[in-house]
């Protein structure tokens, strides 16, 4: 009985092990952005991964490499851990910044964004680039598996990666986001792109997805479209439960 419970407890605490984020930090001029990486299981150094870059809220910006995962943990581990093996980074924000460059305004207890008043990049997007780069430069990415997601501020931050990093992604992912239509242009027919939102979000506007999608489709890029009625802004839920999603991805390339 002893050594049953010693094998059951040796496979739990493997399982704990390969499926952890490690933290890590990424330091460029002056600028430190932390972040969560995760290897697939059974890791071979040798071998050549899809890299997904996952962009969380602006709920979970801070610097104790940590809260970046309160959405979308399970998600990660579940999807690109064996299944679709990939390397997965998960940066985190400071509570001072935002990932997009976005006018945000809050007065009575309502919000809205302005998007596209400045090209300039925040310094959190700005370093983000960079780490995103040293990881293309490692050695370790499949350079034509690359890939990258977000929700709600991080929705917003996969948009405007799309228009600075042009050539990178393969595919992308955007959760109850919004962005600058006029850059549309710069990833037209480079990222396939799935946007989501739900109808009934009052913190970041149903519209800013459907002017996205709207404007990716009149410019000929590969663009789908999923809005969740009745749904406010977690709809991330929803999309995290969505089978199809990942394999969607995976299902493109450079």
């Amino acid at each position: 009985m002893k050594s049953k419970l010693f094998i059951v407890l040796l496979f739990f605490c493997s399982t704990l092990t390969y499926a952890q984020f490690e933290a890590a930090s990424y330091m460029i001029n002056g600028y430190t952005l932390p972040y969560k990486v995760m290897f697939p299981k059974d890791y071979d150094a040798t071998k050549q991964y899809p890299l997904l870059v996952f962009l969380h809220g602006a709920g979970e910006r801070g610097d104790d490499n940590e809260k970046q995962l309160t959405h979308g943990k399970d998600f990660l581990i579940n999807s690109f851990q064996a299944e679709y093996p990939a390397i997965v980074i998960a940066p985190q924000c400071p509570a001072t910044s935002y990932w997009a460059n976005v006018e945000k305004h809050t007065f009575n207890n309502h919000t809205t964004f302005t998007f596209g008043l400045s090209d300039k990049a925040t310094p959190s997007m700005e370093t983000l680039t960079s780490l995103i780069t040293n990881w293309l430069n490692s050695g370790k990415i499949d350079q034509s598996k690359v890939y990258a997601g977000g929700l709600s501020m991080g929705g917003m931050g996969t948009y405007e990666l799309l228009w600075r990093m042009p050539n990178t992604f393969a595919a992308a992912f955007a959760i109850c986001g919004g962005g600058d239509i006029s850059k549309v242009q710069y990833y037209t027919k480079n990222t396939a792109l799935w946007i989501f939102h739900g109808s009934a979000d009052n913190v970041v506007p149903v519209q800013f997805s459907q002017q996205m999608y709207e404007s990716l489709k009149f410019a000929g890029n590969e663009v789908k479209y999923t809005e969740y009625p009745d749904v406010n802004h977690g709809s991330w839920v929803n999309v995290f439960q969505n089978k199809e999603l990942v394999p969607w991805l995976y299902s493109h390339k450079k």
